[in-house]
């Protein structure tokens, strides 16, 4: 955290990072309830939704509070899911879940599927369009503080710096963006609710994540099935390692595919994006990929702790919302509507304190009015499911936790009482064995290499920037994670950003940054939490389209 210094300083009302659908709920709902507030958005994509990738069936009631009239203004939205069905996959065999064993808590009435970074960009015009200001290509480095005091804004990146930190021509220096309150929603492990919750305390429990990789394909008509949604959980992981896949026929002949993998897992030779890869060889969904034609790819770290890992939202100066507060709904895998209603909460928080004439202070009821939007009682539902599959696997888990929703929602109370998450992700990894898992060579065809994937992530880094992946101690992956884990970074990374290479016959840590797609997993599972994610210069990294 900084101080302004000699930076040029613009002010606002409030300050808003991350022009994701909580970001982008909050900056509408304040200028519906309150025009003459200024609000301002920074993002660091190049354009808004650049940088956004879900699923994404979407649960509407978020969307309904916020514009009910978005089916008549022609949001983005894709169709009605006209079926939901949960499959538990051997490596052979589809098993459904019968649909009346289901417990209320995973079902998802006037569910719609859409492509996330669409659904944002058609936001922005909405906030735009009410005065709201949003500023792409501006990412938020560091915290505005004065010492102990409370938050007062952020400072953004310089732009044009070359690999060594020089200015290159055309370097435009970083600013001060001072506001009376700044909300953070810059999504999953961001840098700057990193930054906060070591300054003010703010984590209650360490926060679970999964990370989620997903392509997009155009598939043959006759087997396209508008508005069919299938999740699937066993194969291609291990009953000790849980996640699940997802097939979402979308509008236009796409398929939604992607696999989630919880990043608890313990053997350091998993490698997620070949999950992935054998995911897709499975005989329910190998088929739909015959004569299809792959369009896109991307993967990103999501929140998966639930109720027990939502952080205290408030902060002196500000709060958190979205998943940078970790409102995922992880059994559901629903997360648009949560962000959406925190946004609502907090402006009606932050408003009510500008009417006020308050600013740069802790709202009391910050919290208070994002929960009671819904998103406290929706999670509290489901608040043993996590913790029950981290501790039984898969099987006992999935049972055990579907037994704990049923009692919840019969009785509204569980024997379990709140299981609590015994360790943070990067814990769980235990040392290299001599078993090592392997994985088949990509047929080019239904399953791929990573440079070919990250090649659709259209990823724009200058190879001539400062390096945004930060090591503590640039010894410890040879030195430390080398010899007892086998440095898992090339595998657990989905983008080939990292690799172990020889040279003079002595083992090196490499960082391939331009091929980060800011998914985040380095920074969340480093066993030696040696490595950094911090935002690049606005605008790079990935231009995800229909994602």
């Amino acid at each position: 955290m900084a101080e302004a210094g000699n930076r040029e300083t613009l002010s606002t009302d409030v300050l808003i990072v991350g022009a994701g659908p909580s970001g982008l709920a909050a900056a509408i709902r304040l200028k519906q309830r309150h025009p003459d507030i200024a609000v301002t958005v920074v993002e660091k994509a190049a354009e808004v939704g650049g940088h956004i990738l879900s699923g994404a069936v979407m649960d509407p009631v978020g969307l309904d509070a916020l514009l009910p009239d978005w089916r008549l203004k022609r949001a983005p939205v894709g169709p009605d899911v006209t079926s939901d069905t949960y499959h538990f996959l051997t490596a052979r065999r589809d098993f459904s879940f019968p649909d009346f064993a289901l417990p209320p808590q995973m079902r998802t009435p006037n569910a719609v599927i859409v492509s996330l970074g669409d659904l944002v960009r058609w936001l922005g015009e909405q906030a735009a369009e009410l005065g709201v200001d949003i500023f792409p290509m501006t990412a938020a480095v560091d915290v505005l503080r004065s010492g102990d005091g409370p938050v007062r804004g952020i400072i953004t990146g310089d732009l044009g710096l070359d690999a060594d930190g020089n200015p290159k021509p055309g370097h435009a220096a970083g600013i001060a963006l001072e506001a009376r309150y700044t909300l953070i929603a810059e999504g999953a492990r961001g840098s700057l609710a990193k930054q906060l919750n070591a300054a003010f305390g703010t984590e209650r429990q360490p926060q679970k994540y999964g990370l989620g990789i997903k392509e997009v394909w155009e598939i043959p008509a006759d087997r396209h099935q508008p508005g069919k949604v299938d999740h699937y959980m066993g194969f291609p992981l291990d009953n000790a390692t849980s996640g699940g896949g997802f097939a979402y026929h979308a509008q236009d002949r796409k398929l939604y595919l992607g696999l989630v993998v919880h990043l608890d897992y313990a053997d350091p030779s998993l490698s997620p994006f070949d999950e992935f890869q054998r995911f897709k060889t499975h005989p329910s969904i190998a088929p739909l990929l015959e004569g299809a034609t792959r369009l896109s790819y991307g993967a990103r770290a999501l929140a998966s702790g639930g109720w027990q890992s939502v952080p205290t939202l408030a902060f002196p100066g500000g709060g958190l919302i979205g998943c940078a507060a970790g409102f995922m709904n992880a059994p559901r895998l629903k997360a648009i509507h949560n962000a959406i209603l925190s946004g609502i909460g907090a402006a009606d928080a932050v408003g009510a304190a500008i009417e006020k004439g308050r600013q740069h202070d802790l709202i009391e009821d910050f919290s208070a009015r994002v929960f009671q939007t819904g998103i406290k009682d929706e999670l509290r539902a489901v608040e043993n499911v996590k913790p029950l599959w981290s501790r039984l696997g898969t099987l006992a888990g999935v049972l055990a936790a579907g037994a704990d929703m049923w009692c919840r929602a019969l009785f509204k109370t569980s024997p379990l009482g709140t299981l609590h998450h015994r360790q943070p992700d990067f814990a769980a990894l235990r040392p290299l064995g001599a078993k090592r898992r392997t994985y088949a060579r990509p047929d080019g065809k239904t399953t791929f290499d990573r440079t070919s994937s990250v090649f659709l992530a259209n990823l724009a880094h200058d190879e001539d920037q400062p390096i945004h992946l930060k090591l503590a101690d640039p010894a410890v992956p040879v030195r430390d994670n080398l010899p007892l884990y086998g440095e898992p970074a090339p595998l657990y990374c989905p983008a080939g950003v990292y690799e172990m290479a020889q040279e003079g016959g002595a083992p090196v840590f490499r960082i391939h940054a331009a091929n980060c797609v800011h998914c985040k997993t380095c920074d969340i599972k480093d066993p030696a939490q040696n490595i950094t994610w911090v935002p690049p210069e606005g605008g790079s990294g990935p231009n995800y389209n229909g994602m």
